[in-house]
């Protein structure tokens, strides 16, 4: 049913429903509905009370309860909708705390990562200075060793005669 937006009066509301005036005023008597009131004490249906007495209308004409379990309905439904915002606000709360762990894990991986490449790279340089000394070493014994054979070869020559020195001094 397509209606204004604003306030409606116990007659406009009436006629809304095709209810008696007193009808809806034995609603509110029970308490299924509770309109605002003006200053003039004139009851103020919102949209929300009227979306409310319709769904009273229908429960008690359409489907014949009784005001009773129409009161124990609405009372019901209040409760599953306080539940459903809770459900709804754990949800959220869940889903932010996830998220802030996911974030919090992903940085940590980052971190480690990181870590992990920082000591590859000092073990890649280790692993340089470590072969530059390897090769230094064989270099440095390739070294002595020629100058070892060098100098093995002057101390053959030197345990020639002086005879073989002048000789060799002499063809030379």
């Amino acid at each position: 049913m397509k209606r204004k937006k604003g306030y409606f009066s116990i007659s406009v509301v009436s006629r809304m429903f095709s209810v008696h005036q007193q009808t809806i005023r034995l609603y509110e008597k029970e308490g299924l509905i509770i309109p605002k009131r003006s200053t003039g004490n004139t009851r103020l249906f919102s949209e929300e009370d009227i979306d409310k007495l319709e769904e009273i209308i229908y429960l008690t004409h359409k489907l014949k309860i009784n005001i009773s379990g129409v009161e124990m309905i609405l009372k019901l439904q209040k409760k599953i909708q306080k539940l459903q915002e809770e459900m709804n606000k754990l949800f959220v709360d869940t889903q932010n705390q996830l998220e802030q762990e996911n974030f919090d894990y992903k940085k940590q991986i980052k971190n480690q990562v990181s870590e992990l490449q920082a000591i590859k790279k000092r073990s890649a340089l280790k692993s340089t200075t470590v072969e530059e000394e390897k090769h230094k070493k064989e270099f440095s014994g390739d070294l002595n060793q020629e100058i070892n054979k060098k100098q093995g070869i002057k101390n053959s020559d030197s345990n020639l005669s002086e005879e073989d020195e002048w000789e060799i001094d002499y063809n030379e």
